[in-house]
């Protein structure tokens, strides 16, 4: 399993000037050879190779591998751009946001990142620094900072590229690792399920609630603040604006960290596996009031998704994606679905049986109904059948769409994911 791990340069300012100016000059190379890309309809990494390779050497001065990432992030980027555009990320062919991106080409930030392989990059993990290429020369010495856990990652399963990257006037690197994953736990007791929420971020089908009213309650009061900062439009509100571009982002990110640590850590410690809803493509189905799409925007349930699925593949415990429809109208006990059953945000009243319970509570035992369902299901279709079986079960499986495999469809079954 690949893992990134991140650690702080702390340059000299003369080391810092190298860096800067060697990620400027590869991101304005980027950016010509995106040019000659988009002009000549060329995305093919050895076809682009031939067309700029020397005039990228030699204008900007770069070394031989510095010059070959440079034409394959371009390729990389306009692949990651025709993906988008396949998967619909970008509206649909002829909309407007389609057009903006088909329209033009691919512009770098001048503070974007560059790849590094081992010929450009070596660790010195004893003594806490790296000697780096640069367009100076070899830059010997630069020192970083790392905890004990991600230096031993470093040293065991370090591998492949990393990146440099400049954010804030502060220096880091990606590193990429190979970790190996955790034996999976092919036969699950049970199925966690998982409610994800805007009110609350996360609820388990155990009845634990991790709330998001304070990050929410945050994240207005920041709405607010830039609103007055960015009407006032002076330079020192300008200045911190700056300063507070990402500390949302960040906060966020520490807190879907911490709740995917926990359900993971339940999952695995119970010998359960995991129920999440497949919410792909919800912010174009759903259509809300002008003073809701502000909050809906910045929920960032993909994120606390992909959180919770990389550390249970890491740990061994099976994830199930089931699809999400009625799961809030579905009553847990009896299975009837009604509209009328969610009586408000909070909570769920069945008109059919009388059951009453919070309605992402409820919700979270449905996805876990489904979840175990699903999972017996794929279970059963990967059995060996006899020869009368067959017909039924090639039927069966057309319906479930439960391979074992990576999907992104709904009701899909990504073991260790």
């Amino acid at each position: 399993m690949k893992l990134v791990v991140q650690v702080k340069l702390l340059p000299t300012p003369v080391q810092a000037a190298a860096l800067e100016a060697t990620l400027h000059a590869c991101n304005e190379a980027a950016t010509w050879a995106s040019h000659v890309a988009f002009e000549r309809n060329v995305k093919n990494n050895f076809a682009l190779r031939k067309l700029t390779y020397g005039e990228v050497k030699s204008r900007w001065r770069l070394g031989a591998q510095a010059a070959q990432h440079v034409i394959k992030k371009t390729c990389d980027a306009y692949a990651t751009l025709r993906a988008n555009l396949t998967a619909g990320n970008l509206g649909r062919p002829g909309s407007k946001r389609f057009r903006k991106a088909t329209e033009k080409q691919i512009v770098f930030r001048s503070q974007g990142a560059q790849p590094y392989d081992d010929r450009m990059l070596s660790w010195q993990l004893a003594e806490r620094t790296v000697s780096i290429w640069t367009t100076s020369g070899r830059v010997k010495n630069v020192s970083f900072i790392a905890s004990a856990e991600q230096l031993a990652t470093l040293a065991l399963y370090r591998k492949g590229e990393a990146d440099l990257l400049e954010r804030d006037g502060m220096w880091f690197l990606n590193a990429t690792c190979e970790v190996p994953e955790a034996e999976l736990n092919s036969a699950p007791v049970d199925f966690l399920g998982i409610d994800l929420g805007i009110v609350n971020l996360a609820t388990t089908s155990d009845g634990e609630i991790m709330a998001g009213r304070e990050l929410n309650r945050v994240r207005a009061r920041e709405r607010g603040l830039r609103a007055k900062l960015q009407k006032k439009d002076t330079p020192s509100a300008k200045r911190r604006l700056k300063r507070r571009r990402c500390k949302e982002a960040r906060r966020a990110k520490d807190i879907n960290h911490k709740i995917a640590k926990r359900v993971v850590a339940e999952a695995e410690r119970t010998g359960r596996g995991i129920a999440l809803e497949n919410l792909t493509g919800i912010r174009e189905r759903v259509r809300l009031r002008k003073p809701q799409r502000a909050t809906h925007s910045s929920w960032a349930f993909a994120q606390l998704g992909a959180f919770i699925a990389y550390k249970a593949r890491k740990a061994g415990v099976p994830v199930v994606y089931v699809d999400p429809a009625y799961t809030s109208r579905t009553c847990a006990e009896c299975g009837r679905v009604d509209r009328a059953n969610r009586v408000s945000q909070a909570w769920f009243a069945c008109r059919n049986c009388g059951f009453v319970d919070h309605a992402d509570r409820n919700g979270s035992r449905n996805i876990r109904a489904r979840g175990l369902d699903l999972w017996r299901r794929g279970a059963l279709s990967a059995a060996p059948a006899s020869p009368r079986r067959r017909q039924g079960e090639a039927g069966r499986k057309r319906r479930v769409t439960a391979s074992g495999t990576r999907c992104a469809s709904p009701g899909t079954i990504v073991p260790g994911s």
